[in-house]
């Protein structure tokens, strides 16, 4: 699937023609660089490295100044490989936000935010131990039982537990593309989309 790394700004909202508010959210998307290319002879498959958002030299590695240097261009922050471009790009090409167009529809992954380590209720969504009945004094958001007896003596593999939460990669998938910013790089998909702000996405076709 061809795409674009870009960058979450935040959410908003727009009109659309018939005067329906739309909620929407904002990507920085692209420009990318092409920083290396993948070929069927040398690798064993084909695919595009794609570089985004400028990192200073100071924080660079001599391999990843070397690596980026190939492409003419500086060390990037975030690297992703793509498949599926239908166009031949080669290194040092740049790729930007014009590749989407208003109306198509695009998939977005992203690191959902971080909960920290949190209990059933919360992760799971239990309604506590029996309710507010049965004596129950003070353990309503306890998990309870985890059913092992004599017999297995242990606990199953994917027992829903307490523990920690968020920080997963989630992919939400055909959002419809509202409107394509080509001079300010800027993306707006309706609804929502994973993670924090400022943080990086990966949009794909």
């Amino acid at each position: 699937m061809s795409g674009l790394i870009g960058r979450k700004i935040g959410m908003t909202s727009i009109f659309d023609e018939n005067g329906k508010n739309i909620p929407c959210t904002v990507i920085e998307c692209g420009p990318c660089v092409v920083t290396q290319v993948r070929t069927k002879e040398v690798d064993g498959y084909e695919a595009i490295q794609l570089g985004f958002d400028d990192k200073t030299e100071k924080h660079s590695i001599k391999a990843e100044l070397g690596h980026f240097k190939k492409a003419g261009t500086v060390a990037k922050k975030k690297v992703v490989e793509f498949k599926g471009f239908e166009t031949e790009y080669k290194l040092g090409d740049v790729i930007a936000v014009d590749l989407f167009a208003e109306g198509e529809f695009v998939d977005v992954v992203g690191v959902s935010k971080g909960k920290g380590f949190q209990g059933v209720v919360k992760r799971h969504g239990f309604g506590g131990v029996g309710q507010a009945t049965h004596g129950q004094h003070n353990r309503l958001r306890a998990p309870g039982s985890v059913g092992a007896s004599s017999y297995p003596s242990r606990v199953f593999k994917g027992m829903r537990m307490a523990g920690r939460m968020g920080g997963d990669n989630v992919t939400v998938q055909n959002l419809r593309v509202l409107k394509v910013v080509a001079e300010k790089n800027l993306l707006l998909v309706k609804g929502a989309i994973p993670g924090h702000k400022n943080s990086y996405v990966i949009v794909q076709k």
